[in-house]
């Protein structure tokens, strides 16, 4: 059987997207996350969607990879859907955070499609996080797509996944959100432990 002319135009898009990956920002956010890790700050993780299950995945990579204290709200389904049933989406993760204790000694790392946009109602209970971070002066780190929304106008590092397909914004930037993610835990500023596999001989 043929590889079909989808597929190859999907691996060419993925292929270009990684190619234009801005190198620089990765690093900023390497090292920014490293530097919130030795000064002993805690890291909280905020996706929504198939980016929530990524922040769950991501959380066991810094604790585990990286020993940075890491957290995020959508682990605890029976809090996130009290939080949502009783006061409302928008504040579900804004309110996780105040319970926390979110302070200046911490970070906030969002994993979005869109990054947040409160003027067209998308993922604004992101937006209320990232307020309250501002307001608190936690550090803000971002992985999003499109033009970042507003992670990336807030945020102190935040990379971009470009467009390659406005048909394919979402599997693009969600595939390669899990690819940087994957990257930061294994950078040089970053990671503290190994690999099980790679010590197997």
């Amino acid at each position: 059987m043929s590889v079909s002319a989808f597929t190859r135009q999907f691996l060419k898009e993925s292929a270009e997207l990684i190619l234009a990956l801005d190198g620089t920002a990765i690093d900023a956010t390497a090292e920014g996350l490293g530097s919130l890790r030795d000064r002993g700050g805690r890291l909280f993780i905020l996706g929504v969607g198939g980016s929530a299950g990524h922040a769950s995945h991501a959380v066991n990579d810094f604790r585990k990879l990286c020993a940075l204290e890491a957290y995020t709200p959508t682990d605890n389904v029976s809090e996130l859907t009290a939080r949502v049933n009783d006061d409302g989406w928008e504040t579900s993760y804004s309110e996780w955070l105040k319970v926390s204790r979110l302070s200046a000694a911490d970070g906030v790392l969002v994993f979005s499609v869109g990054g947040g946009n409160k003027q067209q109602n998308v993922s604004v209970n992101l937006v209320r996080a990232l307020e309250l971070a501002q307001e608190v002066g936690a550090q803000i780190f971002g992985i999003v797509g499109k033009d970042g929304g507003y992670t990336a106008q807030v945020a102190h590092a935040c990379v971009i996944i470009p467009t390659a397909s406005p048909e394919r914004i979402t599997p693009h930037t969600e595939g390669l959100c899990a690819v940087v993610w994957h990257l930061l835990v294994s950078h040089p500023a970053l990671k503290r432990a190994a690999t099980k596999w790679e010590s197997i001989k």
